[in-house]
């Protein structure tokens, strides 16, 4: 039977790849510390919950594909909270941001186009690129300097004939660097300049520990016909589980064509809308108290991490994943090895094994992403594993 050369160029999800090694590690009865997934464990506000049990339609009906009216109407009300005005025609609700991100893709994108992409970056980018048939050329970064990437030479030079748009995510998955308004600024400019779109993937918004207030490139006059935002409600609000996000842009004719998917999926999950929109009556000591034990997480893991002998990693400035280089030959293989040969007194634990990452071929090979979305105890213990698993990994 022959296959899609597009799913063939494809990889597994570096986060989920792992999953039935997983399984029947827990079914040995081995406990294992989930660093793998961005699966924020801090409660989901109980508006969201009060809006299920107040659903009482007879009918359970398709919402409008463009998205229900009054989470359309939420998300407005937010953004307007950040000086920024949009209409219903601004935004299209989506089954999560990864719906978002797919849509305006898949809008863009071309057999034989390139989009430009700050590596280290979240693996699915580089799938949903390959689906449409084209490829990620990446804008190359390092720890030195904090992943760092708004610089004009660094970005132009992965700009070609072939680049139809640049893509980056701030705060950053998987680095947690935090560009400056200047730099995001920069990067709007750079994509106006050579006429390409720019996707913004800003879902991690409200995870910021430097200092800067919250930030989104929809506060910049001026690049309304380059400029795309994909949002969501599950990083934010820790509710993944209801997949839904937003994709926003002034762009009407971007918009027209993504309508056009919007509609082949007919809608959004309609009853998870209705709940997101409640979730937008947040109160601001939500976010303060979720910064504040995020930042307490975040130095829990950098702190263990770098009690380990040969570890490398930065202190990320936002969202809640840290990129580290371990002192093993191979990531991917050390992580099958804790899965199916080591534990330490019933433990054992999975990250993100970082090569995917990237698109250098080569590079990530011992690197790893690690989700700090655990209890700060289970991270210290995640940690002591993690030092005596390396040992023995590199004493075999």
């Amino acid at each position: 039977m022959k296959f899609s050369s597009k799913i063939e160029k494809c990889s597994l999800s570096p986060m989920r790849k792992f999953a039935a090694l997983a399984e029947r590690a827990e079914e040995r009865g081995l406990h294992i510390y989930r660093l793998n997934i961005g699966q924020p464990d801090l409660p989901t506000p109980e508006a969201f919950f009060e809006s299920l049990r107040s659903f009482h339609q007879p009918v359970l009906s398709y919402s409008p594909s463009p998205g229900l009216p009054e989470y359309l109407d939420a998300v407005c009300r937010y953004y307007h909270g950040l000086g920024v005005e949009l209409t219903r025609a601004d935004i299209l609700a989506t089954t999560g941001g990864s719906e978002a991100l797919q849509m305006a893709i898949s809008a863009i994108l071309d057999d034989g186009d390139e989009i430009a992409i700050p590596e280290p970056f979240y693996p699915n980018y580089a799938t949903m690129t390959n689906l449409t048939g084209a490829s990620v050329r990446p804008i190359t970064t390092c720890p030195e300097e904090g992943y760092r990437y708004a610089f004009r030479d660094r970005v132009e030079a992965a700009i070609n004939e072939r680049t139809r748009a640049i893509m980056i995510t701030n705060p950053g998955n998987p680095t947690g660097c935090v560009i400056s308004r200047e730099e995001l600024k920069l990067m709007l400019d750079i994509a106006k300049e050579h006429g390409l779109f720019i996707i913004v993937d800003e879902v991690y918004r409200e995870f910021v520990y430097n200092g800067e207030g919250l930030m989104s490139a929809l506060q910049f006059p001026g690049y309304e016909e380059n400029l795309i935002v994909v949002d969501s409600v599950s990083k934010r609000f820790s509710a993944c589980g209801a997949r839904v996000g937003v994709l926003i842009s002034r762009n009407k004719e971007l918009m027209s064509h993504c309508l056009k998917w919007s509609q082949m999926r007919l809608s959004s999950p309609t009853v998870d809308q209705m709940a997101s929109a409640a979730l937008y009556s947040f109160d601001e000591s939500y976010f303060d108290d979720m910064r504040r034990e995020y930042m307490a997480r975040r130095d829990t893991l950098v702190r263990g991490l770098r009690k380990i002998p040969g570890v490398v990693c930065d202190v990320p400035q936002g969202a809640f994943y840290v990129m580290a280089a371990l002192p093993v030959d191979d990531a991917e293989d050390f992580q099958r090895w804790l899965l199916t040969d080591f534990d330490d007194r019933g433990d054992t634990l999975m990250y993100a094994a970082g090569g995917p990452f990237y698109a250098t071929p080569g590079k990530g090979r011992n690197e790893v992403r690690m989700a700090y979305v655990l209890e700060r105890e289970k991270l210290e213990r995640a940690m002591e594993v993690l030092a005596r698993a390396i040992e023995r990994y590199n004493a075999r």
